[in-house]
């Protein structure tokens, strides 16, 4: 097979799917997140109301639209790429994967689609509490959506409910496909990641116009409902962190020796806070650990045993450097989400969370750190589930399309320009709209205090 620049054809493969998708992944993740934070709104407005909710609401909406177009658009790409690079793949596990992947159309994706519209550009032309049915619609086929997602990427971590014939795998039992043993650990601690990181968007904004002296109920009210899932979900997150690195060092030991740089597993491991992992000497370079404390976090004994990395063989070893590296960013994100959890909770129990001013600027700027942890913890994910991209089953070397590396590399280029262009500008324009900020809807009242039968608004177009 040629190469280019010394990377072959599947390296260069793997880069472009790996690219395209860290794209994609945060886009969908904000938008389940986002979704719900709106029907919660709505049901908030529809219960008390109280005008700043459907301000909020219909702000947040116009978001909501933009990051779900650039979600699916981004999606698309990643359906071609299987077809053209990763056609081996889509012979010996396509007929587990293909349907997980076709029911996340019929259900999630056809039920979002149906009530996208009026959750969209409803809200002069639908009573209240239709508008609200569709919007906690929409967020429920979000959170399908990922479901399905989850479960077929889960099953290439921990095959299960299939038998091999031929070299092809066969579906025997789909619940135990679906729900792989991976699957419900995978499954929560996605789904709270995406709630994480919309909080923290909100909570950011929220911090903004109060440091501005803008839009302050509508502020308060992000400032309050960011903050209040931070605070519960960051510490959940941990827990539910530990179990599936527990579950994950039960079917994939290997990923946790990369994850702990672990080489010898005849010792207790420590828990490497820092180091270099120098794979060729099976060692790490300038390490800073606290001793036993990775044996005590994953076995729950400070003299417990689990395998290194030299226990297997080079050829089924992840790259290291990369594993290690972004389960700390994800790690260190964590701990720091659980710190202004904790800390605005404090503050808001001392009444000051809203004139804190140093608490209110450090928290502005930690939009991103959702976003930055999602990807890093996919890397941690896919890159420890090298060199198989179906764990046992089907390595990654064998799921590639007889292409050309050159063929790769231009489309790779292409697909980087492009993306650089149009994602760039639809960023900008949440941008825009965030600095803006919410603004009441002309016309807009709040609902009068009558039964919701009887209730009729007009409220103006969406965009």
């Amino acid at each position: 097979m040629d190469t280019i620049a010394g990377l072959d054809a599947t390296l260069l493969a793997r880069i472009q799917f790996a690219f395209t998708i860290s794209f994609h992944i945060i886009f969908p993740a904000f938008s389940i997140g986002l979704s719900a934070f709106i029907a919660t709104l709505e049901i908030l407005w529809l219960r008390s109301g109280e005008q700043h909710y459907h301000t909020l609401a219909r702000f947040w909406t116009k978001i909501f639209a933009v990051s779900f177009a650039m979600g699916v658009v981004s999606g698309i790409v990643l359906s071609y790429q299987i077809g053209t690079n990763w056609s081996r793949f889509s012979e010996v596990v396509g007929n587990t994967i293909g349907p997980l992947l076709g029911y996340e159309v019929l259900t999630a994706f056809f039920l979002e689609a149906s009530f996208l519209g009026v959750m969209l550009f409803g809200w002069n032309r639908v009573p209240p509490w239709l508008h609200t049915l569709a919007s906690a619609i929409v967020a429920l086929g979000t959170a399908m959506s990922g479901f399905w997602i989850l479960a077929a990427n889960s099953w290439m971590h921990t095959p299960d409910g299939f038998e091999m014939r031929g070299g092809i795998a066969y579906p025997v039992a789909w619940f135990d496909i679906i729900f792989n043993p991976s699957f419900p650990y995978r499954f929560t601690h996605m789904m709270i990641a995406t709630y994480l990181t919309t909080s923290l968007v909100v909570l950011a904004a929220g911090a903004r116009y109060i440091m501005q002296g803008r839009h302050e109920r509508e502020a308060r009210t992000m400032v309050r409902m960011g903050l209040g899932m931070v605070a519960v979900l960051a510490p959940l997150q941990l827990l539910v962190g530990d179990m599936h690195g527990l579950n994950t060092l039960e079917h994939q030991p290997v990923k946790v020796a990369a994850i702990e740089a672990h080489w010898d597993g005849s010792k207790p491991a420590p828990f490497v806070i820092f180091a270099w992992p120098d794979e060729e000497q099976e060692r790490n370079i300038a390490e800073v650990s606290i001793p036993h404390a990775g044996s005590l976090v994953l076995k729950h004994d400070p003299q417990g045993l689990f395998p290194g990395l030299s226990d297997f063989p080079e050829d089924e070893r992840p790259p290291v450097a990369p594993v290690f590296f972004s389960f700390r960013l994800m790690l260190a994100i964590g701990m720091l989400m659980i710190l202004i959890g904790l800390t605005g909770a404090v503050l808001w129990w001392r009444k000051t969370l809203f004139t804190h001013r140093r608490y209110l600027t450090f928290v502005s700027y930690c939009w991103p750190l959702g976003f930055i942890a999602i990807i890093a913890g996919w890397m941690v994910t896919e890159i420890g589930r090298q060199p198989w991209v179906a764990y046992g089953v089907l390595r990654t070397a064998d799921a590639t399309s007889p292409v050309a590396a050159g063929t790769v590399a231009l489309s790779l280029v292409l697909f980087v320009l492009v993306y650089c262009v149009v994602f760039s500008i639809g960023i900008l324009y949440v941008y825009r709209m965030l600095r803006k900020g919410p603004a009441a809807t002309h016309g807009a009242e709040a609902l009068p205090n009558r039964p919701l039968s009887v209730v009729a608004r007009a409220d103006g177009d969406v965009a």
